[in-house]
């Protein structure tokens, strides 16, 4: 098959040449193109296709790590360094961030204190929740995204999606977040200064639903890295990707990210490579097997 190919490509009198400019002699150049492939490099081109399926079910973002564990997970023996090779020759790649934001320091909150403090390192869910805002662009205009995430797993456990910026939009995220886990004890709710955040409204949900209130710091981007970490992957790993005819569009894909890949799918390092769903999972049969 291998001798068919070059010579129906190169032809006779290339292959004279090329043998000619090796210095090999043409019996030994087409006894070797008609050698079969070894184990080796079968095993390859099948861990290759498996490689390629995984990195495509991933939505074309998981680099060799995360290839690697989802390889092991499914029974394979292979080393992390030979699916770095094998990814590299497929020219399969991660996908690449942004630059960190800069630091801006600034007054604390007179509204509500910084009871989160960058202590994202939570031992149970429904213990800290954090939340944020971020903008989508469309041909039809703007459309706003508000999520709420839990630091125990960094499974985003409420969302709101809608074309204008106001209180509805983070009420709505928060009110799917108490609806979905039901919390028994208080819950710490961390957001930034926002004018969605600072209001009445706002701040009389989290009182009747025993929600505690934390605010950042102004201007300070670091004491909401979490919910900055998620916009960052979302952008990365999909809206990056997109161009949205409209906001039906974005609201789908966006959709499909959180609900059908970042939660149940997506590895995330924080959770031992495990994803947010599978995390908690293991949790709660640890916690009832005591």
């Amino acid at each position: 098959m291998r001798y068919a190919f070059i010579r129906a490509h190169l032809g006779q009198f290339a292959i004279r040449n090329l043998c000619r400019m090796m210095q090999v002699h043409r019996s030994g150049y087409y006894a070797w193109i008609k050698q079969p492939k070894s184990g080796r490099q079968k095993d390859d081109e099948r861990l290759s296709g498996l490689i390629k399926q995984l990195w495509l079910e991933s939505g074309c973002v998981y680099g060799y790590r995360k290839a690697y564990k989802d390889l092991r997970e499914i029974g394979e023996t292979c080393g992390p360094n030979r699916v770095a090779r094998l990814m590299k020759q497929a020219g399969l790649k991660a996908q690449v961030g942004y630059n960190k934001p800069r630091h801006k320091g600034g007054k604390v909150s007179v509204l509500a204190d910084n009871h989160l403090n960058q202590d994202f390192d939570v031992q149970q869910p429904n213990q800290a929740w954090v939340t944020d805002i971020t903008y989508i662009r469309t041909y039809e205009g703007w459309l706003f995204l508000a999520v709420v995430i839990d630091l125990f797993s960094r499974q985003v456990v409420g969302w709101s999606m809608q074309p204008k910026m106001q209180v509805d939009l983070v009420l709505n995220a928060l009110l799917m977040a108490v609806w979905r886990r039901k919390p028994k004890n208080p819950v710490l709710v961390h957001s930034d200064q926002g004018t969605q955040y600072t209001s009445s409204d706002w701040q009389n949900f989290l009182k009747t639903q025993n929600l505690l209130c934390s605010m950042s710091r102004r201007g300070n981007c670091y004491d909401n890295a979490v919910a900055e970490s998620f916009f960052q992957l979302l952008k990365r790993e999909r809206i990056r990707r997109k161009t949205y005819k409209d906001r039906e569009e974005a609201r789908r894909d966006i959709f499909n990210y959180i609900e059908m890949f970042y939660n149940p799918v997506r590895r995330h390092g924080y959770n031992d490579n495990l994803s947010p769903m599978e995390f908690e999972r293991r949790h709660f049969s640890k916690t009832q097997s005591v």
